[in-house]
């Protein structure tokens, strides 16, 4: 069985490593070119593409799967089956023709539950308890195709959305072999999904990592992990230094709610000495690891100790922040 993987990191990499280390090494790894990163803004290609290449196995890097030529290039390879993890492209009908068996899609959710684009953080901010891996057959209707198979796994306390993500990486990474296996030998056979089961979930933005105080803890608590490592939660910082700064918020915990918090504003700070407490809706957060703009992350007790905390300092508003953070 001839198929090609089409990938992109970080999600994709365990998973094309799996595979390497089976009997279902692709005959073509697609993804997207190498981008500049870093401070030099050097070309650096894709982890995939480094995988395959070290594998012998042949990579194409298109700008877009559209592309004319690049469909050509697939047509050639004559695959029985496309797989597709984490690409971030949409695919035309076009391309979901060329493959002759079925175009795969590995989907970090147990489908129907969060469709679209973000479904680890959505599992995350929702409070599930349960997610997993789907392995669907690709439509044009966004991860609205049947499933082939379908994996559980617990969400653990505390986990962020980038530490969830390497888990149900490794987790897909077995499964596309079962998958494969049940392609090879014959034995298909797809489960339409539950219509009346479906959520949906987007893209992203900054500003989805705003903190609202006015939540409980429980729900600072559950957007912290979700915005783990992108785009991090932030709020600003009323009084440090006497300004505001916007600090991200890369992990913390709800508390029992303190006596102080009961009858203090959401935002308030009630502890900064040597730990950065939180006032919430309901409950209190304490914060553990947080950043100011252009420094690097600390742990609360060696933030505080170097930072000057105002009376009456707090979090929260929606002030103008200039480039470098602080309030203009």
């Amino acid at each position: 069985m001839r198929f090609v993987f089409l990938g992109s990191p970080p999600f994709a990499t365990p998973v094309l490593e799996r595979l390497l280390d089976s009997p279902h090494v692709p005959a073509l790894v697609v993804t997207p070119p190498a981008r500049p990163r870093g401070r030099g803004r050097g070309l650096e290609p894709s982890p995939v593409a480094t995988l395959a290449r070290e594998a012998g196995v042949s990579v194409l890097e298109p700008g877009s799967v559209r592309d004319e030529a690049f469909l050509d290039a697939l047509r050639a390879v004559d695959a029985d089956v496309f797989l597709v993890v984490s690409y971030g492209e949409l695919l035309r009908q076009s391309f979901l023709d060329l493959p002759k068996d079925v175009c795969l899609n590995v989907h970090p959710s147990l489908l129907p539950r969060h469709r679209g684009a973000t479904p680890i953080p959505a599992a995350l901010l929702a409070g599930d308890r349960t997610t997993g891996v789907s392995i669907q057959r690709v439509v044009l209707e966004l991860d609205a195709g049947d499933i082939l198979v379908a994996r559980e796994a617990d969400i653990l306390p505390g986990e962020t959305a980038g530490e969830l993500a390497g888990r149900l990486a490794t987790l897909s990474g077995e499964l596309v072999i079962d998958a494969l296996d049940l392609v090879a030998a014959g034995d298909a056979t797809y489960t339409p999904q539950d219509e009346s089961a479906i959520t949906f979930c987007t893209r992203l933005t900054k500003q989805d990592g705003e903190v609202d105080w006015a939540g409980s803890a429980a729900d600072v608590d559950r957007r912290v992990r979700a915005m783990n490592p992108w785009p991090l939660a932030f709020s600003h910082l009323h009084g440090l230094g006497g300004g505001a700064v916007k600090i991200a918020i890369h992990s913390g915990a709800p508390l029992a709610t303190p006596s102080d918090a009961r009858a203090s504003a959401p935002g308030t700070l009630l502890a900064s000495r040597d730990r950065l407490v939180v006032a919430c809706g309901v409950g209190a957060y304490e914060i553990t690891l947080l950043q100011a703009p252009g420094k690097r992350a600390l742990p609360a007790p060696d933030f505080l100790r170097g930072a000057r905390i105002d009376a009456g300092a707090h979090f929260g508003g929606d002030p103008s922040v200039t480039s470098n953070g602080t309030i203009a």
